[in-house]
This record gives C-alpha cells, structure tokens and sequence, in this order.
C-alpha cells in the first residue's frame, strides 16, 4: 500500500467527524480562534476541559457531582456538557454550579451560598440529541484560578450509554435516586465515581489574558502516574508555573488529554486527528495547542513503523490550526525502555519521530519533553526519579519536569506562518498496520 494510499484513508473518519461536528456543536464561541482578542471583560476564555474518551452504563435517577480544577479566573462562568458519543437523547433533569469547599479536594461539600441553576436558553431541564454538544448560558459566579468547582448532574431517566472522560485522577460524587444538585453540604452524595460524567468544559468570562493553550495527548498528558486528587498533571503544572506571570499573561489552560489514545487511529477515544474540532478548536479563546501523541502509535496494535506518516499526521494538525491563527508546539516523544510494549525496532521509529520534531520545521517551537525526562546514561528510558514504576508514565516530579520543558515565552505569540505540506510520495508504506 502507498504512503499517500495509506493516509487517505486515515483521513475518511476525518472527513466524517468534520461533518458530524460541523452540526454537532452548539453555541461554541463565536470568536474565532487565534485572532485579535476583544477586550477580556467581554471575552470568553476556556479554564479547564476533559475531552469525551467513551461511554459507561447510564445512572438513571442520580445526581452526579462532578470536580473540576479551574486555571484562570474570571466573574462568571459557563458549562459544556456532552451527548456526544451517546446513543439516545439525553435527559438533564437541573444542572448547578458551585465552588468546592478549599482544601476538601476529596468532598463534595460546596462553598455556603456559592450554588448557582445552570440554564440552557432560560430553562433548566433540557434534552440533548444523541451526537450532541451544549455550552449553558451564563452564570453568575465569580470563578477563581486554581479552584475546584462542583458541576452537579441529575438525570431523571435512563438516556442510553453516558458520555464520560474515564481517567479523572479526581473523586467525583454520586447521590442515588434524587435531585441532589442544590445540595451544599453534600451529605446525599454517598458514592464515589473515577471518571468525569457529561461535563466536557468550563469558560469564564473576563479572564485577564483572554486566551487559552490546549494541550492535545494521551495518557501522559490525562495524568497517569500522578497523584490523585492533586492536580498534577503536567497540564495543571504549566498552569501554576503560568500563574507566576502578570495576569494578562496567563492563559488558561485546557487538558485534552485521554488515557490510550492515538494520532492516527481511534481506539481509547476518538484518535487525535479527528478529535481537532471537539477537542481544539471548538473551545473558547485557543491561541496555543501543544501536541504530545504518538507513543501509542508506536507501541500499540496494528503499530505505526513508519515515521514519515506521524510526520505526515503532524503537518496536517499544524496546517489547519494555522487555518485558524493557532499556534502549534509539538512535543517529542518521551522514553520507555522497560515496558512490557518496548523493543528496539519500535524505539527506532520513536527516535526517528523525535528526530523529525527537532529538525524538520513541522512546528512553530518545538517542547523537548524526551530530553527534560530520560535518564542521560540510559536515554531510552526514564530517569528513575520520575518513574512511577510502569517506565511509561511520570510521577509528579517528572510531571513538573515536562511542564518545565515548555518556554513560557512561545504561549501565546502568533504562528510562525509557516505553512506545512504533506510531503507524500509515491513509496511503499512499511507502515502496513503492523
């Protein structure tokens, strides 16, 4: 099969998601990103995010209370909330919005008086169609940065299989058989839950900066390895590390990150190539997406042995985020050596990507996260420090260390202009799906 054979065909569900979620998504910001931002008290800037990774077994009649760590500020707010990979349509009985008590990151306890009723277009039960996102109307909540908020849930009926983001590293809380979504203290909310239920996103209104930096990946980037209920993702420490600037310098930051998941094919979610518009673009004030993907191209089944179609993969990523004036850091991929997946054919091609990151110009900057985390007499593996044990994944310190890998300075400047092609020839593809 031919290179330009094999990625056409790569790009048929592309083409499909394109056309799904060209109708799919509701009342996203109407601002396009990338461009010249208004004035932030009147702009929308996404604080934190969890992208749909699949669907589990519906909770009809419960009240989910789900917990969300903000990154930015801003004096309301509003929220996403999915039906996207669902089959039927989607009964919200009341939706709320709260502020979690500090430091009670493991509670479902909210701040006295801070419960707000989400609406959608002035109601508070709504339905939403199988296939479908929603964005709520305002609410008036003053959000802080480095917060968690409670996004409450009831669904009143069996809606079919639920949306969810599985990998939280955050306690979430059910109350069985109720309406419990105005509840402060809690006490109704007696199981807890792993994965984030129906809630994909929260924006604020008026943060100081006005823009946000999504950061596209796998496991790594969802957090595994890190500590739970913690917020120590390396996401979430590019967001404290920001926090450290003058306001109208820190950008939110969003986590697009799933557990498993691929650059070019869809198994643990959708794969990163036709996740762009749900995931990336749809979300409000993006002007940076940094990319971390492609080790579960590399080590999974079928497994990518050809490098120039990662490469291929990345060009095209890059191409219509600058469609969008978004500018595009890619990261290299970090080390692995000692899992149970590695073997010496697979680092090569691992290499040989990392050696394209570097030198190739895909990007507009280039995050050395393989260089910040191996270990210099052993460079296929991770330094020992920030292993958790698999030598796939990160502790928190090599969470930090992969935050700190990213020079604060390229956030949030414009696209280089660059304009990357495919470079598809003719050839035989070794790729071949493994």
């Amino acid at each position: 099969m031919s290179r330009a054979i094999m990625f056409r065909r790569l790009l048929v569900p592309l083409a499909t998601a394109l056309v799904l979620t060209s109708t799919g998504v509701i009342a996203e910001a109407r601002s396009a990103p990338g461009r010249s931002a208004p004035k932030p008290a009147r702009t929308w800037t996404g604080t934190w995010e969890a992208a749909a990774s699949g669907t589990v077994p519906a909770l009809p009649g419960a009240s989910i209370r789900n917990v969300v760590h903000t990154s930015v500020g801003g004096r309301a707010a509003r929220v996403r909330l999915s039906n996207r990979l669902g089959t039927e349509p989607l009964q919200l009985g009341s939706v709320t919005l709260a502020l979690q008590r500090p430091g009670e990151p493991g509670s479902p306890r909210a701040v006295a008086g801070s419960v707000r009723a989400v609406t959608f277009a002035g109601a508070r039960s709504v339905t939403v169609p199988a296939g479908r996102d929603l964005v709520s109307d305002p609410v008036a909540l003053a959000v802080p940065a480095d917060a968690n908020l409670l996004v409450s849930v009831h669904t009143p009926a069996d809606s079919g299989p639920a949306t969810y983001h599985r990998s939280a590293l955050q306690a979430n809380f059910v109350a069985p058989g109720a309406d419990r979504t105005a509840q402060e203290s809690g006490a109704a909310y007696t199981a807890t839950v792993s994965s984030w239920y129906y809630v994909t996103g929260v924006d604020v209104l008026g943060a100081p900066a006005a823009g946000s930096v999504v950061a596209l990946g796998d496991s790594i980037t969802d957090g595994d390895g890190s500590s739970s209920d913690a917020n120590h993702r390396w996401p979430d420490r590019l967001a404290a590390r920001l926090r450290g600037l003058p306001a109208h310098r820190r950008p939110g930051v969003l986590n697009a990150g799933i557990s498993g998941n691929r650059l070019l094919l869809d198994g643990r979610g959708p794969s990163a190539l036709t996740r762009l518009d749900t995931d990336v673009f749809s979300r409000a004030g993006v002007r940076t997406m940094i990319v971390l993907e492609g080790i579960n191209d590399i080590k999974g089944t079928p497994e990518q042995r050809d490098p120039r179609v990662l490469e291929d993969a990345y060009r095209f990523i890059v191409r219509r985020a600058h469609a969008r004036g978004i500018r595009v850091i890619g990261g290299t991929i970090t080390p692995y050596a000692g899992h149970g997946a590695y073997t010496p054919a697979r680092e090569a091609v691992r290499q040989a990507v990392n050696t394209a990151i570097r030198t190739h110009r895909i990007f507009d900057v280039v995050a050395d996260f393989d260089a910040a985390v191996r270990d210099p007499s052993r460079p296929s593996r991770i330094l020992p420090a920030y292993d958790p044990g698999d030598h796939l994944h990160f502790n928190d310190a090599g969470m930090r260390a992969l935050a700190d890998a990213i020079d604060l300075r390229t956030l949030m400047a414009k696209p280089t202009g660059l304009r990357p092609r495919f470079r598809v020839r003719a050839t035989r593809n070794r790729a071949a799906h493994g």
